[in-house]
């Protein structure tokens, strides 16, 4: 009997992986065409970034960051505000996605309360968002399913509409959706009341909840326009789409966007080591330490392990070009999905930017109308992949929050075009099975 307390009911026992393959304790190989949950960027069984992590381990593993700062970190932080879009950028590293988001709705408020603007506390979010599971990030996320059970604890959140351009909700679609979705979030802050909205926090493309859904060109320009006019902090969700995944290294510089803060991990340690990281301009952190300083901590923040996991595998990045690799795949991964599930009756849309892909699954084209969430559409086709040797990652509700299938594919950025056709093939058997009743 095992004493894990399981996400999952008898998972296999993953042994050992390399590139983009994991292997069981039965020998089954299988494709890792998600990266776990869209994480590992730089591949598995990196020994460059395992020897720095080893390396760091023997000589100073822990010290607290209240009482000490290391060689590490700083030289981390320092190489990573090179890259960040995030003007005179100030790293506040933590362990994970989730408290990254905690960290910068706090730090949205202790930035307005230094300013005297002690009535801004609300933050507005996007519906189907998600942005992690602890108690803060899942206030802000839209995401009825994983909000449902905790609901009586969750508040100090509005929501506006989500960004799908295949289900824009905009009137004019696909004519001025920009502008029309930054009259929404502008609506929302005058309804809230003059001075009292803290921050706007958005994925720059989406994740997993809307599977890769990139937003018009017109969005984040107008969208950071209303945040500058009324003074809101502008938070940038990066938790999945940094560090290359998109094919920049960073979602927000496909469109010039410079937020205040800015979330992100997954991809940032690359699976090597809980990271995550808030990075905060250098106003925000000016104004906050000036007055007095942050009123928040964490006892693995600053971690010397992490930092040097992280700066590691920012080299990485930068050695193999890895950024760059992902803009250059993005057309064979778009290619070879359209080419094995394009003219699926079952496939309405396959999207994505860089390295990271969704393919949504619809009872009717023409109407785009969802699978009933009772048939476990996308729960099927993941079986199906698995049984063909081929790991995808999921999610459900990416039409209204309830129904609508995705699968999201973000494997690790090392991957070849032969792997690539690879995952397209995969995938098709997977989709054609499922809907050919042999599931």
């Amino acid at each position: 009997m095992s004493r894990v307390f399981r996400r999952a009911v008898d998972p296999p026992v993953a042994v050992r992986a390399e590139g983009v393959w994991v292997e069981d304790a039965d020998g089954r190989r299988y494709l890792d065409a998600a990266g776990g949950a869209v994480v590992v960027g730089i591949g598995h069984g990196d020994t460059v970034v395992a020897a720095a992590l080893a390396e760091q381990a023997a000589r100073l593993a822990y010290v607290h960051g209240s009482a000490f700062t290391t060689e590490a970190l700083e030289a981390y932080a320092a190489e990573l505000a090179e890259v960040a879009p995030v003007p005179g950028a100030r790293v506040f590293p933590v362990s994970g996605g989730s408290e990254a988001v905690e960290t910068a709705l706090k730090l949205a408020r202790a930035y307005h309360l230094a300013r005297g603007e002690t009535e801004r506390s609300v933050v507005i979010a996007r519906h189907l968002s998600y942005h992690g599971n602890t108690r803060g990030a899942l206030a802000v996320s839209g995401r009825p399913r994983l909000r449902a059970p905790y609901e009586p604890w969750l508040g100090h959140a509005v929501h506006i509409p989500a960004v799908t351009e295949y289900r824009c909700p905009a009137p004019g679609h696909p004519r001025g959706c920009g502008a029309w979705h930054a009259a929404q979030l502008e609506r929302a802050i005058e309804q809230a009341g003059p001075g009292k909205v803290a921050a706007f926090i958005a994925e720059p493309i989406g994740g997993a909840t809307t599977g890769a859904a990139a937003p018009p060109d017109d969005y984040w320009p107008a969208v950071a326009a209303v945040c500058r006019r009324h003074g809101v902090l502008l938070i940038a969700d990066e938790v999945m789409t940094g560090f290359g995944r998109t094919g920049k290294w960073f979602a927000a510089d496909h469109w010039g966007l410079r937020p205040d803060l800015l979330v992100a991990a997954k991809g940032a340690s690359s699976g090597y080591w809980p990271l995550g990281l808030c990075i905060a301009s250098a106003e925000v952190h000016e104004t906050v330490t000036a007055a007095g300083g942050f009123v928040h901590g964490l006892t693995f923040s600053h971690h010397p392990v992490g930092a040097a996991v992280g700066r590691a595998v920012l080299g990485r990045l930068h050695d193999l070009g890895l950024v760059e690799a992902a803009a250059v795949k993005e057309p064979i991964l778009q290619a070879a999905l359209s080419a094995a599930l394009g003219d699926h009756p079952a496939v309405g849309d396959i999207r994505g930017r860089g390295l990271l892909a969704g393919v949504e699954f619809v009872a009717d084209r023409e109407t785009r109308l969802p699978f009933p969430p009772g048939e476990r559409v996308v729960e099927r086709v993941v079986a199906a992949a698995r049984r063909h040797g081929l790991l995808v990652y999921w999610s459900k509700g990416c039409a209204d929050g309830v129904t609508g299938d995705v699968v999201v594919l973000g494997p690790p950025l090392i991957i070849t075009p032969e792997e690539i056709a690879l995952i397209a093939e995969r995938l098709g058997a997977a989709v054609a099975e499922v809907f050919a009743g042999g599931d």
